[in-house]
């Protein structure tokens, strides 16, 4: 979506598969196949001319919306064209945003806005555009006082087309329907609850402070209960904003789901008493695990798709832990940690409560030099 990474992709793509063959995306619903698809097909790795006939892939939250095998040619990767791509990268990464035109720096503020990591996405080889002929027809302009103007009939735009020559030896680029996760708790959820699951813009981690006896909501999705050790613990959410994270005591823990489940303050699922008639109910595994050092996530709780919680202790610090997921869905104990050290970003304690303030990475911008004032 950022662009972040995707030159890169590119270039290794272009040496290590070549032309040698199809190319396929593959992967679970939701996962951004189409979005990667859609960037692909602005960059050096599609023939020039594709992106005016090629349809973009329908980018939704809604699992499953990819229904048909779209695709692009891919372009030979001769040794002219990978030089002259390198040339240009080279030549791109020596400027700044200050060069850039009002357009791209439009567009890469709204970038670093929604992402803290982003990658300008170019093309060296461009489609030579016709200069467009406009037909002059006086008739048609000229009315008198008493008639409405007439607009000119509206041409049927006949739609571009491969050559033969262009597509007879080529190599397709596929974007393919998602594979439906069976365990996934996107498929219990309505389009509206998925929308506020799935996360549109990077995520801002909330690092909380448990001591033992205490639990943590994840919506009403997701639920993690500290139940024994010596020390205070950090568990460090990773899931869309739009999810509401709520700390409270062991004992009032069953008492609040009971009571705030399908409401606004759980907030997802959403509809009250009868959404919650077809709903599952939340089934517990236990966890234990041994801290590394205060600044390091021993594991993460995967939520399903809801998200995941980093969990960091102190060095040799036992936790005995009871996570919660809907009936059906997965609970996965990830080690080590995708994000090992999620928990040193975060502002100040807030005080009288177990939460941090959120604290939003700086945004960084990969093919472009740094000034001096960044």
């Amino acid at each position: 979506k950022t662009g972040f990474g995707v030159e890169g992709l590119v270039s290794r793509l272009q040496r290590s598969w070549k032309c040698a063959g199809d190319v396929y995306l593959l992967g679970a619903t939701n996962s951004g196949k189409s979005t990667l698809f859609n960037t692909l097909l602005r960059s050096d790795y599609c023939k020039s001319r594709a992106p005016d006939i090629v349809d973009r892939a329908t980018v939704s939250p809604w699992p499953g919306t990819t229904l048909n095998l779209l695709k692009f040619p891919i372009i030979n990767p001769t040794c002219d064209r990978i030089f002259r791509r390198h040339e240009r990268l080279k030549e791109e990464a020596t400027k700044t945003e200050d060069e850039l035109s009002s357009e791209e720096k439009k567009y890469l503020n709204q970038l670093k806005k929604q992402g803290y990591l982003v990658g300008e996405v170019g093309r060296t080889f461009q489609q030579q555009k016709c200069s467009a002929e406009i037909d002059f027809d006086p008739d048609v302009l000229s009315y008198s006082m008493d008639e409405d103007p007439r607009h000119p009939p509206k041409r049927h735009e006949e739609r571009e087309e491969f050559t033969h020559n262009e597509v007879k030896d080529a190599r397709w680029c596929f974007d393919t329907p998602g594979i439906v996760k069976e365990d996934c708790v996107l498929n219990l959820l309505t389009e509206e609850e998925v929308k506020l699951v799935l996360p549109s813009r990077a995520i801002v981690p909330r690092t909380f402070i448990l001591r033992p006896g205490m639990v943590l909501f994840l919506a009403a999705l997701g639920r993690v209960d500290y139940l024994e050790g010596e020390k205070p613990a950090w568990f460090s959410v990773l899931a869309s904003n739009l999810l509401p994270v709520h700390v409270t005591k062991l004992s009032n823990a069953d008492a609040i789901y009971e009571k705030h489940t399908a409401q606004e303050f759980l907030k997802v699922p959403m509809g009250g008493e009868e959404r919650m008639k077809e709903f599952p109910p939340l089934v517990p595994q236990d966890i234990t695990l041994k801290g590394i050092g205060t600044t390091e996530a021993v594991a993460d709780i995967k939520l399903s798709s809801a998200g995941w919680v980093a969990v960091t202790a102190h060095a040799e610090e036992e936790l005995l832990l009871r996570a919660y997921t809907p009936k059906g869905t997965a609970l996965v104990v990830r080690e080590p940690p995708l994000l090992p050290y999620i928990s040193t970003i975060r502002g100040a304690r807030i005080p009288g409560t177990p939460a941090y303030r959120t604290k939003k990475p700086p945004s960084f911008v990969e093919n472009l030099r740094t000034t001096g004032s960044r």
